[in-house]
């Protein structure tokens, strides 16, 4: 009998080693992610095919997008006026970006529909004690709602803060909802929320109900998102976290305008796909006539896994694709998927000034060695790669050609890409544009460059680390 279920047992994880492996090599995802994959499974089966169901499964496919948003998109058409829709997904100020960059406007609004906005004034914010006070003031400030979605949103000092500062206003009156990333904040414990409920902070946990229960795991909520009474607006890279508010270097976004309708509108969809309430009409939360009179032109995309399409990445590839003068690129991790990296080299091998800043020293140990296993074709294609000392740096911008600005929460790497939920603002400004490049610049002076010769010159392990960390770096 023993012996039998041996058999069957032996039969059935072969079929699903071989199920697996066909299923990885009918994937639409890149050859480098499906080798990594293979090799896995090949070299560990067990824990290999475990890591895949977890790690490994494609959602972005048609379909699961419509299927996961049906309810807030009847909730929204059902309750959002026409002012408010037009807002977020009319085109009429399409024609006030340069004509070389309404292409891309229109490929980013091809899966959300959100289109670019006008009106709007921007600070960008590259100090996390710049962010804390502004945000503290605008939190003492709110009348109406708070809405909270953050990765992180830690229990130190500065999270703490926040945290009385949100239950007071609950207790005023002001209606606060907030939206927690339910792998990366695992360790706190629910106590730590009930305090916040008991003070009348309305929580979700971040949920994505479509995907393969252990797949959870894989596709997190990346997003930094406030938005304050429907006039404020949070985006960027810095979470709510000590180490963001005093120790790293990071850039944040703090705006005023008809863009924070399109940042409202993506935590409402957060909201209620992840199982949170609303009881009101959709307008309140939209409110009309912001004049601020400024002229910068922003557009909000975001992005996840169930989506049909990768649209920060092919973002991203246009932005290389289409800058002339210079792109200057500043990431945590630096682990390009293949077309990105292509039209990174393809810009910098036609002239264009191509820099790509990141940390000395990565804060997680496995990311430095991928990081550096793509130096030596990025530095011989021309790519300058600066590793910037001191702080870490956390920011996620991109620059190019005095005009084009990106700024969000989507790091330069196969997971931000393809598999978060991610949300990035692009700004059509050349004001806006000349500053994050004098940012850059300034960033700059607490930075090596890396020198193809010199690099070449490394130890043998060094490269030998490098090389292995390179055959899973589509998986990190």
């Amino acid at each position: 009998m023993l012996q039998a279920l041996s058999i069957i047992g032996s039969i059935i994880f072969l079929l699903l080693l071989t199920g697996a492996i066909l299923v990885i090599l009918n994937d639409n995802q890149d050859s480098g992610r499906k080798i990594a994959w293979i090799l896995i499974i090949g070299i560990l089966p067990v824990i290999g095919l475990l890591l895949y169901l977890v790690f490994g499964l494609n959602f972005r496919k048609p379909g699961f997008f419509k299927i996961r948003n049906r309810k807030f998109l009847e909730v929204f058409e059902e309750r959002a006026g026409e002012q408010t829709k037009n807002l977020l997904f009319g085109s009429q100020h399409e024609d006030a970006i340069r004509p070389k960059y309404r292409s891309l406007s229109r490929l980013l609004s091809r899966d959300s529909g959100l289109t670019v906005s006008d009106d709007n004034e921007i600070e960008i914010i590259t100090s996390g004690g710049r962010k804390l006070e502004a945000l503290v003031n605008d939190i003492l400030s709110a009348k109406h709602h708070i809405h909270f979605e953050y990765f992180y949103f830690l229990k130190d000092d500065g999270s703490r803060k926040i945290k009385n500062l949100l239950m007071k206003k609950a207790r005023e009156g002001v209606k606060v909802r907030f939206i927690h990333e339910n792998i990366a904040n695992i360790t706190i414990w629910p106590g730590y929320y009930n305090e916040m409920k008991e003070a009348g902070v309305e929580i979700v946990r971040f949920t994505n109900p479509d995907t393969f229960l252990l797949s959870k795991f894989n596709y997190r909520d990346h997003r930094k998102i406030v938005v304050i009474d429907g006039k404020i607006g949070y985006t960027g890279g810095m979470n709510i976290g000590d180490d963001y508010f005093f120790r790293w270097r990071d850039t944040h976004m703090r705006m005023t305008g008809n863009a924070v309708t399109s940042l409202q509108y993506c935590f409402l969809n957060s909201w209620i796909t992840s199982g949170g309430r609303i009881d009101n009409d959709f307008d309140e939360f939209f409110p009309q006539n912001r004049v601020t009179h400024d002229d910068k032109l922003v557009q909000i995309i975001p992005d996840q896994p169930d989506r049909e399409w990768p649209m920060l990445h092919m973002g991203a590839v246009w932005a290389a694709q289409h800058a002339e003068q210079y792109l200057y690129i500043q990431t945590p991790y630096f682990v390009p998927p293949e077309p990105l990296l292509l039209a990174l080299k393809s810009a910098a091998l036609k002239g264009c000034d191509v820099r790509v800043m990141v940390p000395a020293k990565a804060d997680l140990f496995f990311m430095d060695p991928a990081n550096k296993s793509y130096y030596s074709e990025c530095l011989e294609a021309g790519i300058r790669i600066f590793e910037r000392g001191g702080r870490f740096i956390h920011a996620k911008t991109s620059v190019s050609d005095d005009y084009l600005s990106i700024i969000g929460s989507a790091n330069m790497d196969y997971r931000s890409m393809e598999l978060s939920h991610e949300i990035n603002a692009y700004i059509y400004n050349s004001d806006i544009a000349t500053e994050n490049r004098e940012i850059f610049l300034q960033d700059l002076k607490a930075c090596r460059e890396i020198r193809l010769e010199e690099w070449k010159k490394r130890p043998w392990y060094r490269k030998a680390l490098e090389t292995i960390v390179r055959l899973f770096a589509p998986l990190l």
